[in-house]
């Protein structure tokens, strides 16, 4: 199941665009690199073309270090001894009493999508205290129906969901993310080797702190809200100018700048920053060298607080600016993002901003004028740099390097190490060339691994395609029983196994013109508009993480744009 928007060409036109969502059901952008698809026979037109085949990309793709980096992952993961990745079904770890023919007795029902920041929270306990599980996917209720079998064992239909298989054969079904959390740290204790995640019952101090520390997110978590999902109101004191200087230094034109949603969020968020400041590393515990239950709880909100603030409010908790004030606050983002197991359940500020309103209700566009448009416009792909050629090294509202960028596995396969020689470090003196060269390789396999499905998908984006609608769903576009645009299928296909060629092309620039060069070849001019909308289709519905990482995916974006660029 994957979503998307339509916002792309409407965002700055027409607000309320800002809430709308595309899912497309289990035929998806996500689905569509496993999923069989029937052939579509080219034109003679696409016949005549000398563009390799999709088995030829996939050769090409698993022949480089990245794809055959990735490929190893892949052939691991039905073991449960992969790296951490979204779309895990099995979870070993290094553990002796589980194998694939003998799985743990546990599993995990958690978002296919990766929208669910309560199935994030969850996923990085497990991740972190390396507990043996199942894991099954099935969508939210926003964007898909859930299957009967799910539906049948939690009629509630909440997820996460937690069924554990009894020594008789029976099924036991928990709910809620903070009591299954608490039971998996309960059944995995420090006694047998696992991490601890949360206080000894004895520590009377430490539970009072947590206890603390809990209440204080829930007061985040509503000033969040009635920051971004409810009508700012006036700036309080008359507000002038200043922006956000003004609001750090108190100095703006005619005293505060901010609202009192605004006043009340950044004055809850200082209250954060001083329990992370008083603690010696990062995380809101010393008792570890490693994030316990309390950093997973706030990490998946505050990771979409970043995001909304920065589209809908113009406000970037992550600049130089922000970064005087809430320095723990960014020390501690900086600590989770040099952990891959963190990576690979991340979003990006996209991806975010389009799953929030199926979620939580549409946003509304205020806080700083001067800063919101900008921001949005980077967001979405908009402002030139984000989604377009050639891309900077670093994405000015997120930072990509901080921590490993791309699989451990990649970075390792391509020579790229880490500033100070680790693997789970930040990559940020990396070099350019060699580190886009990997972003564009794993991007390149992920669309070869199975082409002709994506381009079947990306025909939806056709003047005939999503013909079938049946249902609706809480994300307003979700249509998850659409169906190609049968004549620009091929022509669409012809086009992404362009894009793909260029992306798995070792001379870089030369692959640019000749992308020019072959999509004129593949596309005939009567097509052109019609191609053009099935690839800017699919580039809105390349999620992060579930489809690639941030660093890769933004160069798949951009490269499609360069094609949509080339052919109109």
């Amino acid at each position: 199941v994957i979503r998307s928007t339509a916002i792309a060409t409407m965002r700055f036109g027409i607000r309320a665009a800002a809430a709308l969502i595309v899912t497309v059901g289990t035929h998806s952008f996500a689905t569509a690199f496993t999923a069989g698809t029937s052939r579509v026979r080219p034109t003679s037109h696409l016949a005549m073309s000398t563009l390799p085949s999709w088995n030829d990309l996939q050769s090409t793709a698993s022949s480089l270090s990245v794809g055959s980096a990735l490929d190893q992952e892949v052939a691991l993961r039905s073991t449960g001894r992969a790296a951490p990745f979204v779309q895990n079904k099995l979870r070993l770890f290094d553990s002796g009493e589980f194998s694939s023919d003998k799985p743990p007795k546990i599993t995990l029902y958690r978002d296919h999508a990766g929208w669910c920041p309560y199935c994030q929270k969850t996923m990085l306990l497990i991740e972190e205290k390396a507990i043996p599980i199942n894991i099954e996917l099935v969508p939210m209720r926003s964007y898909g129906d859930k299957p009967t079998s799910f539906t049948k064992m939690v009629p509630s239909g909440l997820l996460p969901a937690l069924i554990v298989e009894t020594e008789d054969g029976r099924k036991q079904v928990i709910t809620e993310s903070q009591v299954i959390m608490e039971l998996l740290d309960q059944w995995h204790p420090a006694s047998e080797g696992y991490k601890p995640m949360m206080p000894d019952s004895n520590d009377q101090a430490g539970n009072a702190r947590y206890d603390m520390l809990a209440r204080l997110e829930r007061d985040l978590f509503s000033w969040w809200c009635t920051l971004i999902f409810r009508p700012e109101g006036p700036r309080l004191g008359g507000g002038g100018g200043g922006g956000l200087m003004g609001m750090l230094s108190g100095k703006g034109g005619g005293g505060s700048e901010m609202s009192g949603a605004m006043k009340g969020f950044l004055e809850c968020l200082d209250k954060v920053e001083a329990e992370l400041e008083s603690t010696k590393g990062p995380w809101f515990f010393d008792t570890a060298d490693h994030p316990t239950m309390i950093d997973f709880v706030y990490v998946s909100h505050v990771e979409r607080m970043l995001a909304s603030a920065a589209f809908w409010k113009g406000l970037d908790l992550r600049s130089d600016e922000m970064k005087k004030r809430f320095p723990g606050l960014n020390a501690w983002l900086e600590a989770f993002e040099k952990r891959e197991c963190y990576l690979a359940f991340k979003s990006d500020y996209f991806t975010h901003v389009m799953d929030i309103p199926p979620q939580y209700g549409p946003g509304y566009d205020g806080g700083f004028d001067d800063k919101r448009e900008e921001f949005a416009k980077s967001i979405t792909g908009r402002g030139g740099k984000s989604w377009s050629l050639p891309l900077p090294f670093d994405d000015e509202l997120q930072p990509l390097y901080t921590g490993p960028p791309l699989p451990l596995s990649v970075l390792e396969a391509t020579g790229i190490t880490g500033d100070n020689g680790k693997k789970e470090d930040s990559y940020q003196n990396a070099d350019p060339v060699v580190m886009a060269s990997a972003c564009r390789g794993m991007a390149g396999w992920k669309l070869a691994s199975n082409g002709e499905a994506v381009a079947r998908f990306a025909a939806r984006g056709g003047p005939k395609g999503g013909n079938n609608p049946r249902k609706t769903f809480g994300a307003q576009l979700a249509d998850p029983y659409a169906e190609a645009d049968k004549e620009v299928q091929p022509y669409a296909d012809a086009a992404l196994r362009v894009v793909c060629k260029s992306l798995l092309a070792d001379d870089y620039d030369a692959a640019l013109q000749e992308m020019k060069t072959d999509l004129k070849a593949a596309v005939p001019s009567d097509q052109a508009g019609k191609v053009a909308a099935s690839l800017a289709y699919v580039r809105d519905r390349v999620g992060v993480p579930r489809d690639l990482p941030l660093a890769s995916a933004r160069h798949l974006r951009a490269h499609i744009n360069y094609a949509i660029q080339s052919i109109v």
